[in-house]
């Protein structure tokens, strides 16, 4: 009898430190995300040389469209070269007919090489129907890359991947998650 007393004490001794350890490791967890959250960058309109409304650029290339911006407000910085854009939109044309639509609450554009960077509710979604959700990204427009080192949700019809930090190559039509990736694959059915 004393030996299943025991057992029992020992059992639950075991469970509970068990579940003390996840909830530690959980809170840990949040405790860093967090943390990672308030490394966000900041974009900040003040000292602007013009502020624009309601804009949207269409660059063309040979009479096909290779990009468009749209924002709610633009802020241009003359002697920086640099725009600072509201409720961003850009809309990237690839030449082999898809199209991918970049989002977010706030952005910075390098107008001398293209280059942009967004932060808030990032959102990249493609006309083949996959969608990359999170809080910032960098977009390289020479290379055609778009990278963050933030925790990124993508999804598609059949799959979907969550992981910290995510580089999409749009030329060469791949993605890698850099870190912490799991994969859930949905089933679907084609037909």
């Amino acid at each position: 009898m004393k030996r299943i007393k025991l057992s029992i004490l020992l059992s639950i001794l075991l469970v509970g430190g068990v579940v003390l350890v996840s909830l530690w490791v959980n809170l840990q967890e949040r405790k860093k995300a967090l943390e990672e959250a308030e490394k966000i960058p900041n974009i900040s309109t003040e000292g602007a040389d013009q502020r624009l409304e309601k804009i949207r650029f269409v660059e063309e290339k040979h009479g096909k469209k290779t990009w468009e911006l749209e924002a709610k407000a633009i802020y241009q910085y003359q002697g920086e070269n640099i725009l600072l854009l509201e409720d961003v939109k850009v809309i990237y044309y690839a030449k082999d007919g898809r199209s991918f639509t970049l989002s977010g609450d706030k952005g910075k554009v390098h107008q001398d090489s293209k280059d942009m960077e967004l932060v808030g509710n990032v959102i990249l979604t493609s006309t083949d129907g996959y969608r990359l959700k999170t809080q910032s990204m960098t977009y390289q427009h020479l290379s055609k890359q778009a990278r963050t080192p933030d925790p990124v949700e993508f999804e598609g019809e059949q799959i979907r991947l969550t992981g910290k930090g995510m580089l999409v190559d749009m030329e060469a039509k791949t993605f890698k998650v850099l870190s912490q990736a799991k994969t859930q694959w949905k089933g679907g059915k084609k037909g």
